[in-house]
């Protein structure tokens, strides 16, 4: 995020650092690191709260990002001291000084800007505070380790908590639409296609479908996880070269540490881990995005079949004090729009060269973190949006009638051809919509009319025909098959 300061003449960028932690702006200050006295520094902050939210925000800031470097280091100094490369004296002087609240940001921000990463700075400024007080202690910082190895492995433990975010609210969305679909399991509602009636359904149904998709993202995440939580630990090009024969011992004891999977090969220039979450999110993105496009079209004045939960101030309008304007998934859908073109830049940046990229590292590093927090802004607006959700059942009939028994023809149709075949019933009925929409009258009133279609249905088998609970195939099969799939992820995730 770009930070601005505002001067007599305006606006000016003085650089692409974000603060976002009160305590570490008054140190960066106190010490001389920030910008110049006479002038005021803004950061872009307002709309984090709309489009995302605060624990992955937190997650992502440029506090906890070079935490889980240090983090990475300390762990580092203690596996080579437990596989004997490294002093054993030395740890507990590179561990206590591996907190980012005693950095400057500001400096890392400033010389990142000649370094080309942020693991350079650190590590220099590391190797200060070690060695104010144990100069022997300061030899062994970031030892045999590359600077991609501790920004890559950061990142890793910044997303495992982020993943692990993403996936409860998952869970708690799951359960908020289980418990919807089984309440409008026998509610019926107009099933669109290309925008237009096509037969009833039951929202039960269109809730299921929801449910549905978002199981298949909870167990994508899963498996997701279980490919990208890995260590990365390579050295210079991969081969840990300047640990010798050592490379090994040290990279077990430094997954072990930080209770990460140790892959077969370091995967410096091999970024389909990253890419992937980066394509899971998108998925998850999309499909929020489907679920606020149904809301929202269901939330028109027109049709009314739908709202977003009431609250004091919520979706009002500046000059129109009537209106009810859908906040949760306008952010859903935004985040459905922004999140694929993101996605495309992490997949463009997987053609790194050789052993270690360039350019393609360093797009990863601001688009990964947006694509994260997007998702999960989305995810927990459409999760206050559905878990308050106004459902109109009334309305959903009142729909279902509006085209004057139309959105019965199919069914009409059917029953018709038991007697005179398919293509003969759908002439039948097809001229009888015609009248329909022709003289304003009812499509039963219609049929009732015609001989040729009273030869074969009588008065009892025409009023089942306009049931629209009666022409809903095996949608309560359909929900209950859906909600026993839930109820099986609900219980191993109890386990757990």
């Amino acid at each position: 995020m770009k930070l601005y300061s505002l001067t007599s003449s305006g606006v000016a960028i003085i650089s692409r650092h974000r603060q976002s932690s009160p305590r570490l702006r008054r140190s960066s200050a106190g010490r001389g690191s920030g910008a110049p006295d006479n002038h005021r520094t803004i950061t872009m902050t307002l709309l984090n709260p709309l489009f995302g939210t605060e624990p992955v925000q937190r997650i992502f800031s440029d506090a906890v990002r070079l935490q889980r470097m240090l983090d990475f280091e300390a762990a580092l100094a203690r596996a080579e001291a437990k596989v004997g490369v490294i002093p054993s004296s030395a740890v507990e002087s590179i561990e206590s000084k591996c907190r980012a609240d005693s950095f400057l940001l500001n400096a890392i921000a400033e010389a990142t800007a000649t370094a080309g990463n942020l693991a350079i700075p650190m590590v220099a400024q590391l190797t200060a505070l070690v060695a104010a007080g144990d100069k022997n202690a300061a030899r062994y910082i970031h030892w045999g380790a590359t600077s991609q190895d501790a920004m890559d492995t950061g990142l890793i433990l910044q997303l495992r908590d982020a993943l692990d975010f993403l996936e409860n609210d998952l869970v708690q969305l799951g359960n908020i639409l289980a418990a919807l679909a089984k309440q409008h399991r026998n509610t019926p509602v107009v099933a669109r296609t290309w925008m237009q009636h096509a037969v009833p359904t039951l929202f039960g149904v269109q809730v299921a479908g929801w449910l549905d998709a978002l199981l298949r993202h909870h167990a994508r995440l899963a498996e997701t996880k279980k490919r990208v939580l890995v260590l990365q630990f390579g050295g210079a090009a991969g081969t840990l070269a300047a640990l010798g024969d050592r490379g090994l011992d040290v990279a077990r004891a430094l997954a072990e540490e930080l209770n990460l999977a140790l892959p077969d090969v370091p995967w410096h220039s091999h970024r389909d881990r990253i890419a992937e979450v980066a394509t899971t999110l998108a998925l998850c993105a999309g499909t929020l995005g489907k679920i606020a496009r149904d809301v929202a079209l269901q939330s028109q004045t027109e049709i009314s079949e739908l709202s977003e939960p009431a609250a004091e101030g919520r979706g009002g309008s500046s000059t129109m004090p009537h209106k009810r304007n859908p906040v949760s998934v306008a952010v859903a859908l935004s985040a459905a729009i922004r999140v694929p073109a993101l996605t495309s830049a992490m997949l463009s940046a997987m053609v790194q060269e050789h052993e270690r990229g360039l350019g393609g590292w360093h797009a990863e590093w601001e688009t990964l973190p947006e694509i994260v927090q997007l998702t999960a802004g989305s995810l927990h607006h459409m999760t206050e949006a559905l878990k308050s959700l106004e459902v109109k059942p009334d309305r959903m009939l009142q729909n279902l009638e509006s085209t004057q028994g139309l959105i019965f023809t199919e069914a009409a149709m059917m029953a018709l051809a038991k007697h005179v075949g398919r293509h003969a019933a759908h002439q039948m009925v097809d001229a009888a919509s015609r009248r329909v929409l022709a003289e304003g009258k009812h499509l039963r009133s219609v049929l009732t009319q015609d001989s040729a279609v009273t030869r074969h249905l009588s008065a009892a088998e025409l009023d089942a025909v306009f049931d629209s609970a009666a022409y809903t195939g095996v949608a309560l099969q359909l929900i209950d098959r859906v909600l026993a799939t839930h109820q099986r992820l609900h219980r191993a995730t109890e386990r757990k």
